[in-house]
């Protein structure tokens, strides 16, 4: 534990404990343009649902004041192994950290998010991140 959360995983590792464990929840917390431009997580071929609560209100980009409770809406319960994800792992970081904070012992940040950082050509998607490791997504 890094002392703020418990700790991190790599895309892979979230896709492996999606799929094991039946109490481990994928809380995407990217804005709504995000999912409805980017694209999503995939997670119906595993019985699983997608919980997209975000972690910054657009257009704002304020801190979502509600976050946990938004979270705790959609059925997590707080020993949940809660997954983190956002574009690149920053983001996530911050609400697995809120939400080791409001009780929830079981909270890890995905390592490169989604997309990833920027490759050469400044596009994201291809280096590292949920897309450039041929995990299931759709455009939403």
């Amino acid at each position: 534990m890094n002392g703020q959360y418990a700790g991190d995983v790599t895309v892979q590792q979230a896709w492996d404990l999606l799929q094991s464990d039946a109490r481990t929840v994928l809380v995407d917390v990217r804005t709504e343009p995000e999912w409805a431009f980017v694209g999503v997580p995939a997670l119906t071929g595993i019985g699983k649902n997608l919980v997209r609560v975000c972690w910054n209100v657009f257009p704002s980009m304020q801190v979502n004041g509600s976050f946990a409770q938004d979270v705790a809406q959609h059925g997590v319960e707080p020993d949940d192994k809660i997954l983190m994800l956002c574009r690149s792992g920053v983001r996530s970081m911050s609400s697995a950290a809120a939400m080791t904070a409001a009780g929830y012992q079981n909270c890890y940040n995905v390592l490169g998010g989604f997309e990833g950082p920027h490759d050469d050509q400044r596009h994201r998607g291809t280096t590292d991140g949920w897309k450039a490791a041929g995990l299931p997504w759709e455009q939403s």
